[in-house]
């Protein structure tokens, strides 16, 4: 649950007491439940209010066993929303405060995304990726399905969220048909094509990179129709074998 849910869910239980209290205390106070009558809805207000802060005026006081439960009730559900609501807020807020300062950057507004770059998982290519795409200020986000990471990317400066990138509902979120590029990196070969998928339906006209680390994951997205399908390990070997080959010749 997010802060503003956490909000509008307190600030529903907070309407909820004070309309307990404020309904209870104007049918039992009308009625010869406390030492005077409350005669009007302020005035039970009033004295829901009151109560609920521990201010204890005295000027209206519960007479009758029934009334005096009807206030213990009242005090305890009152407090415990009251605390509850101000701990959780505030420690929210100023998490949320202290993890911006801490990252040393602003995380961009995702509703604001447009010629941005999306990279999806943060296995090593992705990883240098985005170390190079903050060297050189671009505009760009990664997407992680792991919060420690997430966290650590954050503390670095670096636009990371936590989402489950094989969720439309999540990826909608990051205006994948604005962004010029996808690049995908999971290890993960399953969700590597679910994410694909995703991410086609997402963003027709967007570049889709995808990093595989096998020969079978290649096979298996060939046809899905990305744009560039990425083998580290088969790059490396032929890289290596271009390198052998002219020192065989070389020697020869």
């Amino acid at each position: 649950m997010d802060i503003n849910r956490r909000g509008a869910f307190y600030v529903t239980a907070i309407a909820l007491v004070l309309a307990y209290g404020t309904i209870g205390t104007y049918m039992l106070g009308s009625s010869g439940n406390f030492n005077v009558k409350v005669a009007s809805v302020p005035e039970a207000l009033y004295f829901t209010i009151v109560t609920i802060s521990t201010v204890g005026y005295g000027d209206i006081v519960p007479v009758t066993d029934v009334a005096r439960a009807f206030v213990i009730v009242l005090i305890i559900s009152g407090l415990s929303i009251f605390l509850s609501a101000v701990t959780v807020l505030s420690g929210e807020f100023l998490s949320a405060r202290v993890e911006k300062l801490y990252s040393g950057s602003d995380i961009p507004d995702r509703k604001k995304l447009s010629g941005h770059i999306v990279l999806i998982g943060y296995d090593a290519t992705n990883a240098l990726v985005a170390q190079k795409l903050k060297t050189q200020k671009r505009n760009f986000v990664i997407i992680t399905g792991d919060k420690p990471t997430t966290e650590a990317l954050r503390k670095k400066g670096y636009p990371a969220f936590l989402e489950d990138y094989t969720s439309r509902a999540d990826l909608e979120k990051f205006n994948l048909d604005k962004a010029t590029d996808v690049v995908i990196d999971l290890r993960d070969s399953s969700k590597t094509v679910y994410a694909v998928l995703v991410v086609k339906k997402l963003a027709k006209d967007t570049k889709i990179s995808v990093v595989v680390q096998n020969a079978e994951a290649e096979t298996h997205l060939a046809d899905l129709d990305v744009d560039s399908i990425i083998n580290p390990m088969t790059i490396a070997a032929e890289t290596l074998t271009k390198t052998l080959d002219r020192d065989q010749d070389t020697s020869a």
